[in-house]
């Protein structure tokens, strides 16, 4: 069949597909530990879920405005002002059905055929597979575990040409967990400033953070920079919303109005119940957010301790998100052959780095139970020592 060449080159999503494979695993009563899913397996606060079956028991079940609805458009722009110092007119936020959703029509609004977006690595899998869809050309700057998993001025300057459009940041990181410094993104916004550059920036682990180590927008470190700069955020991490899917932008008004139009006339809008349960997430109580945290933090020292006590791995503590990206380059496999063999052998599902550009790495999510963690280890290490 002839079908779209842009589509029918996509891959499938690798943490998908692994979750997918773990959890048909435990269906079939396999004794599965999962390392893979990108979702934290706390429920949903219940003040979030109360106002949401509210919001349907009132009739809340029709289309809402398509940039989303009035009332969540300010709360999203009293948070982006009281959180990031950045100031946004509700007029300038919109509603997507997820962040991921929200960075696709981004992604979809400013680039045409030809253009090139550069992308540090390791990198969240699907950045790529968007930019391609939108017919521009993914343009990678390997970061190092020596630099913090984080791109320099210098590499960033050297990977621009003229037919840069955009540069992803992603600070907290999926897959590294590497958070930029205030200083670290000054020096990028100079860069960026000096070639007029969109900056798409994805902060949707930004409220998952440790030590004291704090969140910066790169929108709030230059004034120039705010003008060219699209926040993308959204509930599913810090709110354990996942399965929501309500995410939105803060950007300028030249990218709100076509982006608009395109939402218009593909999903609509976000779902509307959603969106009421989303107003009281940002507007309601936030100790269920560091509860999360905390529970995350002691996750986080017990794997790190783990992996980092086995001979041959070697693995930097996140500073935020829920995710290790230990090397494995010492064990003779490469990531792809590392994780089929473990899940297959010993029923322990983790990602591989390949598709976040690293294949010499594998990322484990400890969003989920001490008890899963413990034993996915001990299944980890025996499987470490028959290498």
């Amino acid at each position: 069949m002839d079908l779209n060449r842009r589509i029918t080159a996509i891959p499938p999503s690798v943490t998908l597909s692994i979750t997918s494979k773990a959890k048909a695993l435990l269906q079939a009563g396999e004794d599965v530990c999962s390392f893979g899913a990108g979702e934290p397996d706390f429920d949903t606060p219940e003040h979030i879920k109360k106002a949401a079956a509210k919001a349907l028991a009132d009739g809340c079940t029709k289309y809402a405005p398509t940039a989303g609805l009035p009332a969540l458009r300010e709360a999203v722009a009293e948070k982006l002002q009281s959180d990031n110092g950045l100031t946004f007119d509700p007029q300038q936020i919109i509603v997507s059905d997820g962040a991921k959703h929200s960075l696709f029509n981004v992604i979809m609004t400013i680039c045409s055929e030809g253009d090139e977006v550069i992308i540090p690595t390791p990198y969240w899998l699907s950045y790529p597979e968007m930019v391609r869809v939108a017919g521009a050309r993914p343009v990678f700057v390997a970061s190092t575990e020596a630099n913090g998993f984080k791109v320099t001025p210098d590499q960033l300057e050297k990977a621009i040409t003229g037919k840069t459009k955009a540069v992803i940041i992603n600070s907290p990181s999926n897959p590294t967990g590497s958070v930029y410094s205030e200083k670290e993104l000054s020096q990028l916004a100079q860069v960026l400033v000096k070639h007029d550059l969109y900056v798409i920036s994805d902060e949707i682990y930004e409220k998952i953070l440790y030590d004291g180590v704090s969140h910066k927008s790169i929108a709030s470190v230059s004034d120039e920079l705010f003008k060219k700069t699209i926040v993308v955020n959204g509930f599913s991490k810090a709110y354990s919303m996942t399965g929501w899917r309500i995410g939105y932008i803060g950007a300028p008004f030249e990218i709100t109005k076509p982006m608009t139009a395109l939402q218009s006339h593909s999903t609509s809008g976000a779902t509307t119940f959603a969106q009421h349960g989303a107003i009281v997430a940002l507007t309601g109580p936030q100790d269920c957010v560091a509860d999360m945290v905390a529970a995350f933090s002691e996750r986080r020292e017990y794997l790190h301790k783990r992996l980092t006590d086995i001979k041959g791995v070697d693995c930097p503590k996140p500073e935020g998100a829920f995710y290790l990206f230990p090397n494995i380059g010492e064990l003779g496999l490469d990531s792809l052959a590392f994780s089929e063999r473990l899940l297959n052998e010993h029923k322990v599902a983790v990602v591989p780095g390949k598709p976040f550009g690293h294949d010499e790495n594998i990322r484990l999510s400890y969003a989920c139970s001490m008890d899963n963690i413990r034993e996915g280890m001990d299944r980890l290490e025996t499987f470490i020592a028959s290498l």
